[in-house]
């Protein structure tokens, strides 16, 4: 029977969920060059621009239709385009039609994509990201969404809930969304390298009050990310909205008390940054946790995600704008702290070592997955079209060669290259 409030609260998250696109750019822009700002931009906008019109085409049906191939993904053709198959008049167990689901599930495979956007900063040919955007929603995001929540490899009903006895807990997408693109951003950092004088000179981003911005956007619309992964407006909606804020907030401190201990000084840059470890590290497990819990995980986590950007240098990979020290170790530390600190199966509260050892194993393989796809699908447009766009474009900067505008006039421009 449909349910108008939770349909309501449903379409809000969606609607939430779709803002985080934008607020990314806003965010990505900020600590940009001014030079690269509307590029980066530009191929936020573009992943949403390609994954709104593919997942109504092939990509629900890949991560929810009802013909599973090997647990990894299900039958593409079965109902494409929403039709054939396809019964949009069915509502889910909590009164919510399936054209709500659809919407709701559409803002997170974009989401994802354009967080792996930021690992490419002011040295790829447009093109080509357009194209990868493509290939990798279809052959990474959309299998990982199925074998976690669609019923496959990953979910309680495969084999490592079978091997361990308990089900995999993922509420809102540590491995689907965050550990899914943070490897992704790492592979196709180190398959493209890196940019002219990376590590010679000091690379600034061109404006803290976008990012703080951005990053503020982010923080209001991740209530539709976890908060509604309730799939109603319930307890548990509410119980993730407190563990979503509380988590984020130990995390902003996590990463400011870092900065202060090895910089002397915290700063609105670490703040926003410590936002985003906070809310990427609480995703899986906003559904979990108790709020002392939140708090711990969220310390953890903007603790861990600052040290971890400072090692690009020291490893020498360009993740240019730190997708793979925010992303995939904030995806990381949720995913596994979750067996640690659940309120039902953590070990802390009792429940023994399974739910751990789950949780780890769910992390691997979906850096694994991940990992493999994205070498695949990155390497064959390195060889075909290729990546770069030429030492020259990247000097003028990529706004002025790959898209014929600047985001500001040019005296402006000339400061900061």
């Amino acid at each position: 029977m449909l349910d108008t409030g939770a349909t309501a609260w449903m379409l809000t998250s969606a609607s939430l969920v779709l803002l985080m696109t934008p607020a990314l750019a806003l965010f990505y822009g900020g600590m940009s060059r001014n030079k690269s700002v509307l590029n980066m931009m530009m191929m936020v906008f573009g992943a949403l621009a390609v994954v709104a019109v593919i997942y109504p085409l092939w990509g629900w049906s890949m991560t929810y239709g009802g013909q599973p191939i090997a647990g990894i993904f299900a039958n593409p053709f079965e109902q494409f385009g929403l039709m054939g198959t396809f019964d949009g008049a069915a509502v889910d167990d909590f009164g919510v039609p399936a054209w709500v689901g659809v919407a709701f599930q559409s803002t997170f495979a974009i989401i994802t994509v354009a967080l792996i956007a930021g690992s490419l900063a002011e040295r790829v040919k447009f093109g080509t990201w357009m194209v990868f955007a493509t290939l990798w929603v279809t052959l990474a995001y959309f299998p990982m969404a199925h074998m976690v929540w669609g019923g496959g490899l990953l979910s309680g009903d495969g084999p490592i809930a079978a091997l361990t006895g308990t089900a995999p807990i993922d509420f809102a997408g540590g491995t689907v969304v965050h550990i899914n693109a943070g490897m992704a951003a790492l592979v196709i950092a180190l398959v493209i390298g890196t940019r002219r004088r990376f590590g010679k000179e000091q690379v600034r981003p061109h404006s803290l009050p976008l990012i703080m911005l951005g990053s503020g956007l982010l923080f209001f619309g991740w209530f539709g990310f976890n908060a509604g992964s309730a799939f109603t407006a319930d307890g548990l909606a509410g119980m993730a909205w407190v563990n979503t804020t509380t988590a984020t907030g130990a995390a902003m401190l996590g990463w400011m008390l870092y900065e202060q201990i090895t910089e002397k000084h915290a700063t609105s840059l670490g703040a926003a940054s410590g936002v985003v470890a906070g809310l990427v590290a609480v995703t899986p497990a906003a559904g979990a946790l108790n709020p002392v819990g939140a708090i711990v995980l969220g310390l953890v986590a903007g603790f861990a995600c600052a040290a971890a950007v400072s090692l690009k240098y020291r490893f020498g990979f360009d993740d240019s704008l730190d997708v793979v020290g925010v992303h995939l170790v904030g995806g990381l530390v949720g995913t596994v702290a979750i067996g640690f600190l659940a309120t039902e199966g953590g070990l802390l509260f009792g429940g023994g070592f399974a739910l751990l050892i789950t949780q780890v194993l769910i992390a691997l393989v979906a850096l694994i997955f991940s990992g493999v796809v994205t070498f695949a699908v990155a390497k064959l447009l390195q060889k075909t079209i290729g990546w770069r766009v030429s030492d020259k474009d990247e000097l003028l900067g990529i706004d002025l060669t790959q898209h014929a505008e600047t985001a500001y006039e040019p005296q402006v421009l000339a400061g900061n290259y």
